[in-house]
C-alpha cells in the first residue's frame, strides 16, 4: 500500500531548493562583522564602534536615503584580498539558502572613483567566483554594473577597462539613483557592450519617477536580456505580453521592495508569475536588509500565501532567466523537480 509524505515546512522547503540567485550586489553584503575587520585591517577609521551602531543606520525610506549608507562603508575595501573576503563570505551563505548558481553584481565606479585599481576589484572577486565553483560547488558569474548617477563617459571608460577581463564578466548592467538618470542616458554604453559580446541587463528601480517609461525603453529601445526589479510593467499589460512573450527574466527582491517603498510589491510579483512571466527572487544587498535568498521566498510565500509548488517553479524562473549554457540551466530545472518530487511537491510537466 503506498502512500505519499506530507511537504516539509515551507521554510524547510526553501532552504533546500535548489536555486540560482541573479540580483546580488556584492557590495550589498558587507555584514558589519566583516567591516570592522577590513576597517582594523587597513587602518580605517570608522564612526560606528558596536554592530548594534553599524544597523541603526539602517533607516531607509527609499532609494536615495539607502545609498547615501551604502556607498560610504565601501571605503573599508581596499585590496584584492578584501573584495576576495567579501565575495567568499556572501558564497558561503548562498550555498546554505540552496543556491547552487549565482550572477552577482559588482560596482567597480564606487572603488575606481576613490582610487582603488579596476584590477585590484575584479581579480578580488574572481578568485572567490572559482574558489566557490571548486569548495562549494557553486558557480558564480560577475556582472559589471555601471552607476547611472555617474555620466556615460566614465561609464564608457569603465566598459574600456573591462574588455581585458572579458572572460571573468559574463554581463553588465545599470543600478545606483534612477532620478534623473533614465536607460536612454547609457544607450551608447549598451550597445557598444553588446557588440563585445557581454549580456545585458538594468536596474528598472520600484515605483520611480518614470518608471514605466524606462521599462519600454529598455525593453523596446536598448533590447536588454533581463531586467532587475520592474515590477511597475504590471501597469501595462501589453507590455507584460511582450516582455512574457519575449522570456525575460524579472529579478525582483521581495524584502528590499519593503525597506525602499512601502510594500513587498507582492500582488504584482505574483501577478507575473501566474501570467507566465518569469519573475525571480533575490536578496538584492542581504547586510543591508536582514534577509539572503531563501528567507525572500519565505516572506513572499507568508505574505502572499504561495504553495510549495509556487516555490518551485520561482526556483525553475530562476534558471530560465539565468545566463548559463542551456544544457546546464535544463540540468538544473530538472533537479528542482526531482527536489519537489522527492518531497511530495506535483508540479505542472
Amino acid at each position: 500500500m503506498s502512500h505519499t509524505t506530507a511537504p516539509p515546512s515551507l521554510r524547510e522547503f526553501a532552504f533546500g531548493l535548489p536555486k540560482a540567485e541573479l540580483h546580488l550586489h556584492l557590495e550589498g553584503t558587507l555584514e558589519p562583522e566583516l567591516k570592522f575587520a577590513l576597517a582594523a585591517r587597513n587602518g580605517v577609521e570608522l564612526a560606528e564602534k558596536t554592530v548594534s551602531e553599524v544597523t541603526a543606520t539602517y533607516d531607509f525610506t527609499d532609494l536615495t536615503s539607502f545609498l547615501a549608507v551604502y556607498y560610504p562603508a565601501m571605503r573599508v575595501l581596499q585590496t584584492a584580498e578584501d573584495f576576495h573576503d567579501l565575495a567568499w563570505a556572501y558564497l558561503q551563505r548562498a550555498k546554505e539558502h540552496g543556491v547552487v548558481h549565482v550572477e552577482m553584481f559588482f560596482d567597480p565606479q564606487a572603488h575606481t572613483s576613490r582610487g582603488v585599481p579596476f584590477d585590484t576589484v575584479v581579480s578580488g572577486y574572481r578568485r572567490a567566483a572559482v574558489r566557490a565553483q571548486r569548495e562549494l560547488g557553486v558557480s558564480a558569474e560577475l556582472i559589471l554594473c555601471f552607476l547611472r548617477d555617474f555620466s556615460a563617459e566614465y561609464a564608457m571608460a569603465t566598459l574600456m577597462e573591462a574588455l581585458p577581463y572579458k572572460a571573468w564578466i559574463v554581463g553588465v548592467g545599470l543600478d545606483s539613483d534612477e532620478r534623473d538618470n533614465p536607460p536612454a542616458k547609457f544607450a551608447e554604453v549598451f550597445a557598444r557592450a553588446k557588440a563585445e559580446g557581454f549580456l545585458t541587463t538594468m536596474h528598472c528601480d520600484i515605483d520611480q519617477a518614470g518608471s514605466l517609461e524606462n521599462i519600454r525603453t529598455v525593453i523596446e529601445e536598448i533590447g536588454v536580456d533581463r531586467i532587475d526589479h520592474g515590477t511597475n510593467i504590471v501597469e501595462d499589460p501589453e507590455l507584460v505580453e511582450l516582455a512574457r512573450q519575449r522570456g525575460l527574466g524579472f529579478t525582483c527582491c521581495p524584502v528590499s521592495n519593503s525597506f525602499v517603498t512601502e510594500q513587498m510589491k507582492t500582488d504584482e510579483i505574483v501577478g507575473l508569475l501566474r501570467r507566465g512571466v518569469k519573475v525571480t527572487v533575490n536578496s538584492d544587498d542581504p547586510a543591508y536588509f536582514g534577509a539572503y535568498v531563501a528567507d525572500n521566498y519565505i516572506a513572499l510565500a507568508e505574505k502572499a500565501g504561495l504553495s510549495h509548488a509556487d516555490l518551485a517553479q520561482l526556483a525553475i524562473n530562476s534558471f530560465d532567466a539565468s545566463w548559463m549554457t542551456p544544457a546546464r540551466r535544463t540540468a538544473h530545472v530538472d533537479a528542482v523537480r526531482r527536489y519537489a518530487a522527492e518531497h511530495g511537491v506535483t508540479l505542472p510537466s
